[in-house]
């Protein structure tokens, strides 16, 4: 295994509970891994991956949270699912694919670790630790998706948004965090009408508030109660896989 001079993280233990993924693994695997992971920023809006392009690098984000999104060719989107330091961007490289029909971008500003997707293979193959996994971490995932598409059809938009609210909630450092009513429309796949009246509702009753693009969590239980019950079930399944609570 190569070492590269850019990779600056070695053993510093400090960085493994940062990302649940990589808090798992025995030393031995992380002494492996260590001097292949880069600590990279991401900044609100930065495209890392986009369709039919190859995928150089997979993800293990610290802190912020990164978005899937399904584009179409009208310019309309949708969010496929998020990731933050629960996971790892770059399933499609464990999985034997080294490209994504998403887009795949920083959604809240944070750290994340970066490998590159051959090196990823080498220390990722059967028997080892992180092989093990990834792959229960695919299940989640799989099931965060199914779960998006089901909710995506079935709830209403104030529902949709609370649950996004919190998914975006559980990864932001503190109660506030950077949100136009434009992105969350464009993460909803909805108007930007549908989703102003979605944060005004919340807004009138106490639960948010929000101004010039910047949103603050209120009163998180009540938003809870506002959600449909597509947030419990996503986060209860990554709580029985992998040990941990998140929506």
């Amino acid at each position: 295994i190569r070492c590269r001079r850019h990779a600056q993280v070695d053993m510093d233990r400090n960085l493994r509970p940062q990302n649940h993924l990589l808090s798992a693994l025995p030393d031995e695997e992380h002494a492996r891994l260590a001097p292949l992971l880069e600590k990279v920023p991401g900044t609100h809006g930065e495209i890392i991956a986009r369709p039919g392009r190859a995928i150089d690098h997979a993800y293990f984000p610290m802190s912020g949270m990164i978005s899937v999104v399904a584009l179409m060719s009208d310019g309309l989107g949708a969010e496929v699912a998020t990731v933050g330091n629960e996971g790892m961007i770059g399933l499609p490289i464990f999985l034997g694919s080294f490209s994504t029909p998403f887009h795949l971008m920083w959604q809240l500003s944070g750290d994340a670790l970066r490998i590159r997707a051959d090196d990823l293979l080498s220390v990722a193959a059967p028997p080892t630790r992180l092989a093990s996994v990834l792959t229960t971490y695919s299940q989640a995932f799989f099931v965060q998706t199914a779960q998006n598409v089901a909710c995506n059809g079935l709830h209403a938009v104030h529902q949709r948004a609370a649950r996004w609210l919190l998914s975006t909630h559980d990864r932001a450092e503190g109660d506030a965090f950077r949100l136009t009513h434009e992105f969350l429309a464009f993460m909803l796949g909805v108007t930007r009408q549908s989703a102003s009246l979605a944060v005004a509702d919340f807004a009138r009753r106490g639960l948010i508030a929000y101004q010039r693009g910047h949103m603050h969590i209120l009163d998180r239980a009540r938003l809870e109660a506002a959600s449909c019950e597509c947030y419990g079930i996503v986060r209860a399944e990554f709580e029985r896989l992998l040990g941990l609570g998140r929506g």
